[in-house]
């Protein structure tokens, strides 16, 4: 796994921000599927598993570009010392955690760290 410096999280932000979108379109249009063919009060398994490869599919382009999916639409990336953090739909890198923390322990960037 890469290990990035905070200038290198926020170049990918923006083909993040591109690849997230697009998830979110295909995730509305097979919501919209699903909520005109639901039968009898539950989705239909083909359907589920639409929503399935939207989710794997994001996740693969994520990690394609060297960074970590770690929840719907939440993105770290490896900083040595924890990760920083991304989530759609934030405009840039403005949060980390430790390794160990996760998403609740995320904290503001240090202003020391921003340039």
């Amino acid at each position: 796994m890469p290990v990035f410096d905070l200038a290198a999280a926020r170049r990918l932000v923006p083909q993040l921000r591109a690849i997230t979108e697009a998830a979110l379109r295909e995730w509305a249009a097979c919501e919209a599927r699903i909520e005109a063919a639901v039968d009898g009060g539950a989705p239909r398994p083909d359907a589920e598993r639409a929503l399935e490869r939207i989710v794997l599919e994001w996740t693969r382009r994520v990690t394609d570009l060297g960074a970590v999916a770690k929840g719907l639409w939440l993105v770290d990336f490896d900083n040595g010392d924890g990760y920083y953090c991304w989530r759609y739909p934030e405009t840039t890198v403005e949060y980390c955690h430790g390794h160990h923390e996760g998403f609740a322990g995320r904290r503001p960037i240090a202003p020391e760290s921003l340039n």
